[in-house]
């Protein structure tokens, strides 16, 4: 039995997996890095263990560090949550050595479904249809230019390794190839640590639907529905509902029943989840996540199941709480991620102090934070601020529910996507439920206006009022009686607040227009991750000279004309603040325009 539980993570999913824990008697640790001392992760475990410096490489991403904390402090299990850990093989392989148990599938699994390739051969073998793509050994520049060339255009590089959007790049035409290339292969490299790639064909209007499994090791295997995550920007998830909207009955029974063949073709345990691409009724694979997901969340507000829970009474050896016939879907769920970041601009990352927080109380509402007001929004980690989630008994009452919560939701002094999340709720294809991939990047320029006229009207007239129906407010964190859905009724009725502690002043960095200055600043705090050009280079318009990393995201500063590299004041790997000159440009080339994610 697990009675003390390390959970290897931070912010909102180590809150989260706490609440769980603490409800089933476990006793909890936390771990932290220099930027995490105060984190309101921290202070809600039982136990709280330094990690080391704030970068991710020498805190959460340090496996020694970690099982050397669990052994000191006698845990019983490691559970990763999602992201830094959570799908490496070598730290459950040294879990299992240790006789730690890792809330997880076996390595050999994350292994074989952490590399793209390895997954979609085996996928293949098994019959489930996929993209057509190259996924071979042969990584040389020219024999993937040539497979793709081969493959035509458009087209994706992926990190055979990669994962949570990163390591991505879309190609529309051979001339981007090689700068996509190099991109994805350097971001891997840093990321995860393997800078092998692969290509597929590109689908420019699908939609990206998932499928939750769950499974134990007596050989149970379930899926609990499917869910769309199709709302994205940089290929990383907005929005995601259960069920997925437009799905007909004999085509969502199709999609659970592949799902649990894949994973009984990998003898897996615990929660995953099978993502695939679906357009003109086809669906691909498209990879599986050995982990649980981000948005788990609406997966069990749908089926009334606590998937932490089921997770941690896997890894204990017991059973699946239900089998398949037992597990029924009711109504609609939808969720929104927060980030800190500025939509405007195009999405570039905002950190600093959170001087207030405001969440709405409203039936039927969950708030999941690792962060409250006087909190610090960090450089080094992902910009996630709070997942919103919503249930209502149909998809039309949900999308009302989610657009009524955001705009009683305040997050001042640091910048957020509250408003373009709200207006990409108002248009008219998303309510109709025709949602596919590319719908934020196609209509970004009217949803950034409209997100900017909502934010100013909400700073003049105050938050949009309350509907009738947010009348009373229920704790989720009593999740154990989700087991018992149809003796429990206000399992629908779940509400997490975080508490507000008391702010501090702060003025946010402006970012300053530096195109028609002859000095090339960083646009933001980050870490300076590569030099395009040396002092002394002619560089053209449009060309690459520097990129910066911040809150797991590249940005690559570009020449706004033609110019010439007089000096380049930094080196790769320096830790860079707003404004820092990192080189100085003459002639009638001078500055550079921020491309995020190029």
């Amino acid at each position: 039995m697990i009675q003390k539980l390390l959970i290897a993570n931070r912010g909102e999913i180590a809150c989260r997996i706490m609440r769980t824990a603490a409800s089933m008697g476990i006793e909890c640790a936390a771990v932290y890095s220099d930027a995490d001392r105060n984190a309101m992760h921290v202070q809600m475990a039982d136990a709280a263990f330094y990690l080391g410096a704030s970068a991710a490489k020498s805190s959460y991403l340090n496996a020694d560090r970690l099982t050397e904390i669990a052994l000191q402090w006698q845990a019983d299990a490691i559970h990763p949550g999602y992201g830094f850990l959570s799908e490496n093989a070598a730290l459950a392989a040294r879990c299992k050595q240790r006789g730690i148990i890792f809330v997880g599938p076996e390595s050999e699994v994350i292994a074989a479904m952490g590399s793209k390739s390895r997954a979609k051969e085996i996928m293949s073998a098994a019959g489930i249809p996929l993209l057509p793509g190259y996924h071979g050994d042969d990584q040389g520049d020219a024999a993937l230019l040539s497979q793709g060339n081969s493959l035509g255009y458009p087209l994706v590089i992926k990190a055979i390794a990669g994962g949570g959007g990163r390591g991505l790049r879309v190609v529309p035409d051979s001339r981007e190839f090689a700068d996509a290339l190099n991109a994805v292969r350097r971001e891997a490299g840093s990321a995860f640590g393997d800078d092998k790639v692969m290509l597929e064909k590109y689908l420019p209007l699908a939609r990206h639907i998932e499928v939750q499994v769950f499974a134990d090791s007596m050989g149970n295997c379930v899926h609990l529905f499917e869910r769309d995550c199709s709302i994205q920007r940089r290929h990383q998830k907005l929005i995601e509902e259960a069920p997925a909207p437009g799905i007909n009955e004999n085509m969502r029974e199709k999609l659970g029943a592949i799902a649990v063949s894949a994973a009984r073709e990998i003898a897996y345990t615990g929660a995953g989840t099978i993502e695939f691409l679906y357009q003109d009724d086809e669906f691909y694979f498209l990879e599986m996540n050995t982990r649980l997901q981000v948005e788990h969340g609406v997966t069990e507000a749908i089926c009334g199941i606590d998937l932490v829970e089921w997770q941690l009474r896997v890894a204990q050896g017991e059973p699946l709480p239900l089998q398949q016939e037992a597990i029924t879907r009711d109504g609609w769920a939808m969720q929104a991620r927060i980030n800190a970041e500025t939509p405007a601009q195009d999405f570039m990352p905002a950190s600093g102090l959170i001087k207030q927080i405001h969440w709405p109380r409203q039936e039927q509402l969950r708030i999941d934070t690792g962060f409250r007001a006087g909190d610090h929004v960090s450089i080094y980690y992902d910009s996630l601020l709070a997942k919103m989630i919503v249930w209502a008994p149909e998809r039309e009452l949900a999308v009302d529910a989610l657009h009524c919560a955001l705009g009683n939701t305040t997050i001042a002094d640091i910048g957020n996507n509250i408003d373009l999340l709200a207006v990409v709720l108002e248009d008219e294809g998303f309510r109709n439920g025709l949602v596919h991939t590319g719908l934020l990047e196609q209509n970004l320029k009217k949803f950034q206006q409209l997100a900017a006229i909502r934010e100013v009207r909400r700073r003049y007239e105050g938050p949009v009022a309350a509907t009738s129906a947010a009348v009373e407010v229920r704790d989720w964190g009593t999740m154990a009686n989700w087991r018992n859905v149809t003796q429990n009724p206000f399992s629908r009725r779940f509400h997490w607040l975080a508490q507000d502690t008391p702010g501090h002043n702060y003025s946010p960095v402006e970012q300053a227009d530096v195109r028609q200055h002859k000095f090339v600043r960083s646009p933001l705090p980050g870490r300076l991750i590569a030099l395009c050009v040396t002092s002394g280079d002619a560089v053209v318009k449009g060309q690459a000279l520097a990129v910066v990393e911040a809150m797991k995201m590249e940005h690559t500063l570009r020449a706004v004309a033609d110019s010439i590299v007089q000096s380049v004041n930094c080196k790769v790997d320096d830790v860079l603040q707003p404004e820092q000159v990192i080189m100085e440009l003459e002639g009638e080339a001078r500055g550079a325009r921020e491309t995020a994610g190029a």
